[in-house]
């Protein structure tokens, strides 16, 4: 039986996609594309993520 696909641990590597500064989000969108975010920009964008049913996921650090 194949096991569940998982997204990788967001790493120091990857920016949020808005302003380029460490992403500490991550939004999966229904099609399957992601969006990374800063803390900031996560925020500032929440509500309109979870209108779309993104599938949001905080770094745990």
């Amino acid at each position: 039986m194949p096991g569940t696909l998982t997204r990788p641990e967001l790493t120091a590597a990857d920016r949020c996609d808005r302003c380029g500064a460490a992403a500490k989000a991550r939004a999966v969108l229904p099609s399957g594309g992601e969006l990374l975010f800063c803390g900031h920009h996560a925020r500032a964008y929440e509500a309109g993520l979870r209108d779309v049913r993104a599938d949001l996921q905080q770094d745990e650090q």
